[in-house]
């Protein structure tokens, strides 16, 4: 994008700025977050598991007599925007939440793609905003108000590469990602870096890389396995597992496949069946084998909704609950936003020792909190078991 380019798009938003939001908010007994996610689209699955998530959040505490600020109590109410997978849309509900429903914050997108430039909105509006699941180091950048519930990429990458190293001796890996997608390009980038700083230089001995409305991926795969890779590394959306990996064994790929985060969805066992079975991808929580407070986070949302929550469902309880942990923290609610969003801001920046569903994380300035890893073995039965943990 050039600079005129930008300067103009400045220039809007900061027009947007002066004229739409109100510089205050009356005092009230709601406190109103906003939820921009995929509920319908592509990524629909994901974006439901968060929302339930959610919404398990919001019911308890509200039945608990609501959100303690200060010496009164409050409503949680939040306020959806679907965002439909996309990147335009993802940007207008940001803008719509923000400018239309005064939201305190907002929770979500989860994808990168969308949380990219969602969080560039944020960024230009003050308004705090928490991904349960963009691993993108872009999302949090340069941007205060800016954070994530979740492990980035560089350590997704690194984690994976030592995975195909250490649990299938893997000397040669092969990779293949949609290029013009900024969470698939991140993370093979990141893997191959960490794989050849392990196996030397050119270890990576495939790395292919196709264009979104590409579906017939036979030259790229028939590369692959020519190759002689160990292992093939795919940092895709679950919604096009199923397709890649029936192109794979099509074209003679006997081997490990690996995957990232965003293979959790689900439906994705629905659609890609026993093909899937027996494959590995790196996640951030494990409901098969949970203990403690996740145990309990399990028992209570297959009570509510007759199924194993999978990992947006509990990094979207806790994305909620660190905003609204924050928001708690304030002595009460200022009627200037502008004020009380940047006091959110501070407050979601200084948590320390939260102990999640999806585990324990400390946040700093930066947005960008330490947590642990969950490998998930798709195991004979379909479901998405604990395999190994990997902290940082």
């Amino acid at each position: 994008m050039n600079r005129p380019h930008q300067l103009r798009i400045g220039l809007l938003l900061l027009l947007l700025f002066s004229f739409i939001v109100p510089h205050h908010v009356q005092a009230g007994q709601k406190v109103t977050i906003g939820l921009n996610l995929p509920l319908t689209g592509a990524r629909q699955a994901t974006g439901v598991s968060s929302k339930e998530g959610a919404e398990l959040l919001r019911e308890q505490i509200n039945g608990a007599g609501g959100l303690k600020i200060g010496d009164s109590r409050y409503e949680v109410e939040f306020v959806y925007a679907d965002n439909e997978s996309n990147p335009q849309k993802a940007v207008a509900a940001t803008l719509e939440l923000i400018t239309k429903h005064n939201v305190l914050g907002i929770v979500g997108p989860n994808a990168s793609s969308n949380a990219i430039p969602a969080g560039n909105i944020c960024e230009s509006f003050k308004t705090p905003m928490i991904s349960p699941t963009s691993t993108n180091p872009k999302t949090t950048e340069g941007r205060p108000f800016v954070f994530r519930a979740c492990f980035l990429d560089p350590f997704q990458g690194d984690v994976m590469a030592n995975f195909a190293i250490k649990e299938f001796k893997a000397t040669k890996a092969a990779v293949l990602y949609d290029i013009a997608s900024a969470y698939p390009k991140g993370l093979a980038e990141f893997f191959k870096t960490a794989f050849e700083a392990k196996q030397g230089p050119n270890s990576v001995v495939a790395f292919e890389n196709f264009l979104s409305n590409e579906k017939d991926l036979t030259l790229h795969l028939d590369r692959i396995v020519a190759s002689g890779a160990d292992v093939l590394f795919l940092p895709q959306y679950a919604h096009e597992i199923p397709s890649i990996i029936e192109q794979a064994k099509a074209r003679g790929w006997t081997k490990p496949i690996l995957g990232g985060d965003a293979w959790e969805s689900s439906d994705l066992m629905a659609k890609c069946g026993d093909q899937c079975k027996g494959l590995f991808f790196s996640s951030h929580f494990g409901a098969v084998g949970a203990k403690g407070k996740t145990l309990t986070f399990v028992e209570q949302y297959k009570a509510k909704y007759n199924q194993l929550p999978i990992g947006y469902a509990a990094l979207g309880y806790d994305a909620a609950s660190l905003m609204l942990t924050a928001i708690g923290k304030l002595d009460g609610l200022s009627p200037n936003l502008l004020e009380t969003r940047a006091a959110i801001k501070e407050r979601i920046a200084a948590i320390k020792g939260f102990e999640g569903v999806s585990g324990t994380l400390d946040m700093n300035a930066s947005g960008d909190p330490a947590k642990s890893a969950v490998i998930i073995k798709i195991n004979d039965k379909g479901e998405f078991e604990s395999y190994k943990i990997e902290n940082p």
